[in-house]
């Protein structure tokens, strides 16, 4: 029985249409699937940070604030983890219009069985539930407490899908194989496991991200021997997937032989040109991580910062002078070199939008290519 202690049906309904006016939904069955969830049951409580001092705060969702929050195509915050002292979002409710496009690129219909990576807060599973009934959807998480919780709130209004506290990277093979496998974190590299578990005209769809940014979703279709596909047009980015045991390993002592220099390359590809932030990562060590250096007087952002594991470091002067950006750098990997370098290919290549960009993987690796599979130009994912 779906919950009455709030007036939730309304938002919700309210929701869905406002999805369909915007454009990010279009079928009918996805329209009433969004409007027959109490996504507030699943989302008891969000957080939101302050951009000033970076403190979290807990927001009720059956309050008035909590409801135009959890009814709004916004990403909640579900999960803290505290690190070193420090309080990091770990595990979230993606935005409502981004879960939408994704379904609806699915191309499911009524027959198929869905298997969700990444259950969270249990709400694509209900939209699923909804769309398929529970006999044909399955959703794992490494995360037991989390299974659990989405267990009991989906119960709560009488949907119940196949939930499996699980490490994501394996699938479910338990109940394969599946039409559509949906991933909602995102991941390094496919893992071929999911492959494995997919009909022969199977499809997945998932966020590859090589770092933090440096990615996007794409939609892989089950061939003989391997997965294949394109990414999507629209950039969008997930969590990362966890696994039993994942150990946050401290840097080396930052780097303090500096030098200085100029660039005449974007301050911020992470930001304003996707791709070539995610083509510089094939020349990157793993782990390099952005930011800004901000005025300790006016608080506002004066250059962009890379750092890697190894100590080494760069920082880019946001203001251009004649043209150019002021770089000051150290540590033994040239940082910026390799976005420079990724900046100049992706200019030789006519500057290619991420449509033009696709991804094979077979169970000997994966590699991203330009235009066509078997095209010229392509870049091998590291494993």
């Amino acid at each position: 029985m779906i919950p009455t202690d709030v007036d939730w049906a309304a938002r919700a309904e309210g929701l869905a249409d406002t999805l369909k006016e915007r454009g990010d939904l279009h079928a009918e069955a996805w329209r009433v699937a969004v409007a027959s969830v109490p996504r507030h049951v699943l989302v008891p409580k969000t957080y939101q940070q302050d951009g000033q001092t970076g403190e979290w705060r807990e927001i009720d969702t059956a309050s008035p604030e909590g409801l135009d929050l959890v009814y709004s195509p916004e990403t909640l915050v579900t999960a803290l983890e505290d690190r070193n002292g420090h309080q990091y979002a770990v595990s979230s409710s993606t935005k409502p219009d981004l879960m939408v496009r994704m379904l609806e690129l699915l191309d499911i219909n009524d027959t198929h069985r869905v298997l969700e990576i990444g259950t969270g807060t249990g709400y694509n599973a209900a939209l699923l539930a909804q769309r398929l009934g529970d006999g044909q959807v399955f959703s794992v998480d490494v995360d037991a407490g989390l299974v659990d919780g989405a267990r009991e709130r989906l119960a709560e209004f009488g949907c119940r899908p196949t939930l499996a506290a699980v490490d994501g990277e394996h699938g479910l093979p338990d109940h394969a194989p599946y039409d559509r496998i949906i991933a909602t974190c995102s991941v390094p590299s496919v893992p071929w496991q999911w492959a494995e578990q997919l009909t022969d005209d199977g499809r997945v769809l998932v966020d590859l991200k090589l770092a933090v940014g440096a990615g996007n979703l794409v939609y892989l279709n089950r061939k003989p021997g391997r997965l294949e596909g394109r990414f999507t047009e629209r950039w969008a980015a997930f969590m990362a997937m966890r696994h039993e045991g994942d150990l946050v390993t401290a840097n080396r002592p930052r780097s303090t032989d500096r030098a200085e220099r100029t660039t005449n390359t974007p301050a911020q590809p992470w930001w304003s040109h996707r791709v070539v932030w995610f083509l510089a990562q094939f020349a990157l060590p793993r782990g390099v991580s952005y930011g800004m250096r901000l005025d300790p007087d006016t608080r506002k952002p004066t250059a962009a910062t890379l750092s890697s594991p190894d100590g080494s470091w760069v920082e880019v002067a946001l203001d251009e002078v004649d043209g150019a950006h002021q770089v000051v750098e150290a540590g033994v990997t040239a940082l910026w070199a390799a976005v420079e370098q990724a900046y100049e290919q992706w200019r030789d290549l006519g500057e290619p939008d991420w449509p033009r960009l696709g991804l094979t993987v077979t169970p000997d690796g994966q590699h991203v290519w330009l235009d066509e599979p078997d095209g010229e130009v392509s870049w091998t994912v590291p494993r």
